[in-house]
């Protein structure tokens, strides 16, 4: 399985395993599944530690670096969809994750509903 984490399943598969559902946490720990993270996410999470919603460590990147997930780089052909989407979803960094998923024939890792009105495959963080 090919999988791309959201912003809060990439922090709770990080610091807090047990948040995430059961069939996500065996499918993000499966060796055969190949997973990967968006700059968005990091950019999402670190605009919320510094606006004070987040409580984040300083090192928690070392932890995403340490990790077997790999870095999706945000190309020109995601932002391309993600500008043409419909607007389901107003979220930047959601709308992001969404076309990266859909133009690289991945599995959204995530709790957000509003994902499903683009026809992304999911499953449940």
């Amino acid at each position: 399985m090919r999988l791309l984490l959201d912003s809060h399943a990439l922090l709770w598969a990080l610091t807090a395993p047990e948040k995430l559902s059961a069939d996500a946490a065996r499918e993000i720990a499966a060796a055969a599944n190949n997973v990967w993270f968006s700059p968005a996410s990091v950019w999402e999470l670190e605009i919320k530690r510094a606006q004070g919603k987040l409580d984040l460590p300083h090192s928690w990147l070392n932890a995403v670096e340490r990790s077997r997930f790999a870095e999706l780089p945000i190309r020109s052909s995601h932002t391309t969809i993600a500008g043409r989407l419909p607007w389901h979803h107003r979220d930047p960094f959601d709308r992001m994750l969404i076309a990266q998923a859909l133009v690289e024939d991945l599995r959204l890792v995530t709790r957000d509903r509003l994902s499903a009105a683009y026809g992304v495959k999911m499953l449940e963080a």
